[in-house]
């Protein structure tokens, strides 16, 4: 058996770049790409040593790459910057002090803007406060907060006096949080008293509470004044933000970190097993952060950057915190819902703030799809010239509405392909330069040399899925687990043998050398022995003109091994109804064929999903065969999806 997935999906539309964006573009020249990728393939050494001499070294590396200790790289040895450093001082001391860095939004209608200048110096001020504190280089500090400036400032300022930070998403339980704190060995914890979320006011400080009564090694909490919310206090243990900074300089020298130094932990989730505490280090994640930000974003001085990611997520500090604040670009933050106080908050934020690139999540694209165009037809949204997609993968229709009803049929997109253990994006377009296809994430960045293999490492040929693997080291690449190199090993090398990197997802590659991703592969449903991925039976469904989202699994069949389950949201106007299941059923076929169509289809008003908008099909596998679940189910967002789905009746 070759582990090969079979193509179901088919998608001809092509997007080239408007000639008016190509014109202005970083990189508009396909001589000019190619070049630059050859040497990043053939001469990594030389293309990434030279990027990195962009940054301000305290101490210049002597090294580019050695890879002698695989599968742990080691890159720009010898070398000592500051994080920091790289995102404040060098802009600070440039025409961009007075340049907004971070544009901040509260979910009641609250605004701050920070200016470099002034973001700096709350680094500065906050990093005394943890050093006030007895933290130092090399502690670890868990940061527990919402969506306001303080989450980057604390992250900042970690990085300035060399101590690790675990963002934790604010989203998550007591247990969730004491679990990290615990396998961190975090000595402090940053948190805010509550955080605003759809119109109530969710209590963090009474969470971190919660977790800390098992957590001996943890000395200090320093609590943001958010939502003024009653809290629970220890004299001995908290301290308010803002009497901590009051107390300090606005001064504070960067600490020089090596190369190779923890810049932060972060824990995929626990949803599924122990949680993973994925390690980065300092200057390769900066590298690749910083040029990614540049290149796929094509960012320019005078853009309003905002991607809609969390904090708690990789995405939240790659392209909210380090890669565009390296750049020197300004940041749009905001804390709440996208439907609160209406539907239209996140275009009133793009009008208000004109916000020139935007960057989200495909659910969230999808729930804008369910909400209806009238919404951000309301708002202005010229301002807009880069859209993009980050996640998952991108069905063709959902990227189709993001393209002519959000971008106006003029912004390019980029469909993002990379994980928290990539730190950086792996496969993008580059606006300006690539012809798009809805659904594809196109081709790899500079220095990726990502391939499709079967399940002995051979190389598939084109429409062939099979695993997708990357087969030489990068800058921003995790370092390890935490505490556990023999599980980073089993669980990236030791499937091909150490040959190359594996995460778990499925792709395929096509005719042009683009790279369609399937998902994980763990999702893939083999029916009567086709491999089909969900990511494709998902996109033919949401293709017909009722469905806004679908979430497909596999459930146990004693004829065929497995059937597929569907379960659907409608989108405005549309009712469930036998003759609308007969008709989505036809449709299915149409589009991939009988052999994948489904056993059965649900109709449902939510899908079950993570805080950060992630479907969690493990609840959907078990609600299809009727079995009861186990694990962790502190991720839901709301439980009351979860016992409707297991309530429903045909």
């Amino acid at each position: 058996m070759s582990g090969e997935i079979e193509n179901v999906l088919q998608e001809h539309r092509r997007f080239p770049p408007a000639a008016d964006f190509a014109a202005e573009a970083r990189l508009s020249s396909e001589e000019a790409y190619q070049r630059m990728l050859r040497e990043s393939l053939d001469e990594p050494e030389l293309f990434w040593g030279r990027v990195a001499r962009e940054l301000p070294w305290m101490q210049p590396f002597e090294r580019v790459l050695d890879w002698s200790k695989r599968p742990v790289a080691q890159w720009f040895v010898g070398g000592k910057l500051n994080v920091s450093v790289a995102c404040l001082d060098r802009h600070v001391n440039s025409v961009r002090s007075g340049k907004r860095a971070i544009v901040f939004e509260g979910e009641p209608g609250d605004r701050r803007t920070l200016t470099y200048q002034e973001l700096h110096q709350e680094v500065c001020r906050f990093a005394n406060a943890l050093k006030a504190r007895g933290i130092k280089k090399g502690d670890r500090v868990a940061i527990y907060l919402p969506m306001v400036p303080e989450a980057a400032i604390a992250m900042l300022a970690c990085a300035r006096i060399g101590a690790a930070h675990s963002v934790v998403f604010g989203g998550f339980s007591a247990p969730a949080l004491r679990e990290r704190i615990l396998d961190g060995g975090c000595t402090a914890v940053i948190t805010a008293d509550g955080s605003w979320r759809r119109g109530l006011v969710q209590p963090l400080k009474a969470q971190v509470d919660e977790a800390l009564s098992s957590c001996p090694d943890v000395h200090s909490v320093f609590v943001v004044q958010r939502a003024k919310n009653e809290v629970v206090w220890s004299a001995r243990r908290d301290v308010w933000w803002h009497d901590a900074v009051a107390l300090v300089s606005a001064e504070c020298e960067p600490e020089p970190m090596d190369s190779e130094d923890l810049l932060f932990l972060l824990y995929t989730s626990g949803s599924t097993g122990k949680p993973k505490g994925i390690v980065h280090t300092t200057a390769g994640y900066l590298v690749g952060t910083y040029l990614t930000s540049q290149f796929v974003f094509d960012l320019r001085d005078e853009d309003v950057y905002w991607c809609t990611a969390d904090v708690g997520w990789v995405t939240g500090h790659s392209y909210v915190v380090y890669g565009p604040l390296s750049n020197g670009a300004t940041v749009v933050m905001y804390e709440g819902a996208p439907n609160t106080p209406h539907f239209g908050r996140f275009w009133e934020i793009i009008e208000r703030h004109k916000v020139t690139i935007f960057y989200t999540a495909p659910t969230a694209i999808r729930s804008f799809m369910r909400w209806g165009d009238e919404h951000p037809k309301k708002f202005d949204l010229s301002s807009l010239r880069l859209l993009g997609s980050v996640g998952e993968p991108i069905n063709p229709e959902a990227w189709i509405w993001y393209h002519q009803i959000i971008g106006q049929g003029r912004c390019p997109i980029v469909d993002t392909w990379w994980q928290t253990e990539t730190g950086s994006i792996m496969i993008t377009p580059l606006p300006g330069l690539t012809t798009t296809k809805p659904g594809s994430a196109t081709r790899p960045f500079f220095g990726v040399d990502a391939a499709i293999v079967d399940e002995h490492g051979n190389e598939l040929g084109p429409n062939q899925g099979g695993f997708l693997v990357i087969r030489r080291p990068w800058p921003s690449m995790l370092r390890g687990i935490w505490g556990d190199m023999q599980r980073y090993v089993d669980t990236y090398w030791k499937k091909f043998e150490g040959r190359f990197y594996f995460a778990g997802d499925g792709a395929r590659r096509d005719e042009d050398g683009y790279f369609w991703i399937v998902g994980r592969i763990d999702d893939v449903i083999k029916v009567s022995g086709h491999r089909f991925s969900t990511m494709e039976v998902e996109s033919a469904l949401v293709s017909h003109a009722a469905v806004v989202e679908a979430a497909v699994v596999g459930r146990p069949d004693n004829i065929t091994g497995q059937s597929i389950v569907a379960f659907i949201t409608l989108g405005p106007g549309f009712k469930p109804s036998s003759e609308l299941r007969a008709d989505i059923d036809k449709h299915v076929i149409h589009e991939i064929g009988k052999v994948a169509r489904p056993a059965e289809i649900r109709f449902t008003e939510a899908l079950p999903k993570t805080r950060s908008g992630k479907i969690m099909r493990r609840l959907l596998r078990d609600i299809a065969a009727g079995i009861e679940t186990v694990g962790d189910t502190s991720t839901i967002e709301d439980y009351t999806v979860l016992a409707k789905l297991r309530a429903y009746e045909d």
